[in-house]
Parts: structure tokens; sequence; C-alpha cells
């Protein structure tokens, strides 16, 4: 059986690109991980990584030896999850990142009914709009909105978000409602995450420069200025639904509105993900399959 001790280790470590990365992965000590490496290379008496000061990486045995070692141990940690799964008794702590408002009034309360069915599992959710790193990060999966520019990352798509125009009943009747889309480059304008606005006008995009007083990469932030009359805001629809409600904003160039973008679940590799998350990723989706702005 000592034939196979560091084999985990060692696969972990070629996956990670690093002792510390995989240490993390894989919840221990950095220098358990460089002991069971170094038993591994005395025992096969080769050196599976070339090591500099800033990286490492495999060398040619280590190619040979990883490509044969990580089926066996995909394999092993597919078994434990399948028996795992039969148990329905998930647990450990379950780290999502997200931001907006969507994440707040709908992702949220999602991930809440999945840990009722779940009680040993604990849940910490990260609102924050930087991208995330993972692995050091220690993130099992992050919610973001529009294109993905990491094709490195696996993505499910969750909901597709199309947009909506408003402005407050105040600001309206002071400076009127706008009735084409470039009527905006004369009102004063709430900017989010970008100052290009694409109105789809007879089957086709038209992208309108806008500008105005109140900019913020918080969707609170923008409803609370559109509902105080700072200007016309334009996101995805559901960041709007209580203040349409409520009468406190309203909504204006509703033929034009765009198709919007997607939000998305994006994690790592599949193979990499625990139970946990491979089984919150499938309830999302399938709680968001129906769900429309």
């Amino acid at each position: 059986m000592n034939s196979f001790e560091g084999i985990i280790e060692f696969v972990a470590v070629a996956e990670s690109q690093g002792f510390s990365s995989a240490a993390k992965r894989l919840a221990c000590s950095t220098s358990h991980i460089s002991r069971q490496i170094s038993r591994l290379e005395e025992r096969l008496a080769c050196t599976l990584f070339a090591r500099t000061t800033r990286q490492i990486h495999l060398t040619q045995a280590g190619l040979t030896y990883y490509q044969q070692c990580k089926e066996l141990v995909h394999g092993l940690e597919q078994a434990n999850e399948q028996v795992s799964s039969q148990q329905f008794q998930i647990n450990g702590t379950l780290r999502v990142s997200g931001a907006g408002t969507f994440c707040e009034q709908y992702v949220a309360p999602a991930l809440m009914q999945f840990a009722e069915h779940h009680p040993k599992l604990s849940i910490e959710m990260d609102f924050n709009t930087r991208m995330v790193n993972f692995i050091d990060d220690g993130f099992d999966f992050a919610i973001r909105y529009g294109e993905l520019s990491d094709s490195s990352l696996v993505a499910r798509k969750l909901a597709n978000r199309p947009m909506m125009a408003v402005a407050s009943p105040a600001y309206l009747q002071q400076y009127g409602e706008p009735m084409q889309p470039s009527h905006l480059k004369n009102h004063r304008c709430i900017i989010s995450n970008n100052d290009h606005w694409l109105f789809s006008q007879d089957g086709t995009q038209e992208s309108i420069k806008v500008s105005g007083r109140w900019r913020s990469n918080n969707a609170h932030a923008v409803v609370k200025a559109a509902e105080q009359g700072l200007g016309i805001a334009y996101m995805p629809k559901s960041s709007f639904t209580q203040s349409i409600e409520l009468g406190l904003l309203l909504p204006v160039l509703s033929t034009f509105w765009g198709k919007g973008a997607s939000s998305w679940i994006v994690y790592q590799n599949k193979r990499f993900l625990p139970l946990r998350a491979r089984l919150a990723i499938d309830y999302l989706v399938q709680y968001f399959a129906t769900w429309s702005e």
C-alpha cells in the first residue's frame, strides 16, 4: 500500500501548479505536500517536478506519470462521491461568490432552501464584484453576469436577464419622457457598468453613449439614485421589481429594451468540485429553469 502514498498529493500539485495551492485544495499543510512528493520521488527514483524560485512544472517523467495517475485519483474521487451522494448527508462549508441584486434577492434565497435540505451543510456567500481565484480564495463557484472572458472556467447558464429602463415620476415630470433611445443624449442617466447602452430597434442593436451625475457598480445604489430622481437607469428587469411595484419608478422606452445578457454559474474543472458544490449547482440550475425577469 505504500506505493499509493503521495499520489493524491502529486496529482493535486500537477493540476494546481504549486505546492501551496495544492495544500489549499487538499486542506493540509504545504510541508505535508512537500514531504509526500519527496518520498514519492525517492520510491520512484526519479524527479517528477522541475522547481525554480517562482514556479514548478512537470518533468517528462512527471508528465508521463501524471497521465497514468490522474485517472486513478479521479476515479477514486468519483467512487467516494457516489457513496456519499447515496447517503444524502453532505456536510462541510459551501463557499459562493456573487454580486448584485439578482444574487441578493434570488440566488441567496435559493441557496437557503438548498441548505434546508442539507442540515449538516454550512454556506458562506460573499457579495463582491471582483473576479475570484477559486483556488487561492477558496470558493466553490461564483455567480457572474454578462460575457465571460476566462475560457479556463466551466460555465453553466443560470438565467437570461433582459433589460429595463426606468425613471422616477418626479424626474419624468421635470425633464419629460424620452421617446427614442437617441433622446437619452439629452437626459441625465445613471450609469452602472458602462456608459454605452444597447437597445433593440427595428431588429438591430443600437448603442447609445450616455452621461449623468451618478455612477456606481452597485445595483442598489443605482436603484436608489433613480428613485431620488437623479436620472434614467438601465439594468436587468429584476433590479427594479420592487420599485416598480411601489410606484417609485416607471418604465420608459419599453419598446426598445435590449435582450441583455445572462447570469452564469462559473467554476473550475468539474472533476475538482466537491459533492456539495455539484449538488448545489444542479439545484440552482433546476431552480431557475423556469424563472423569468
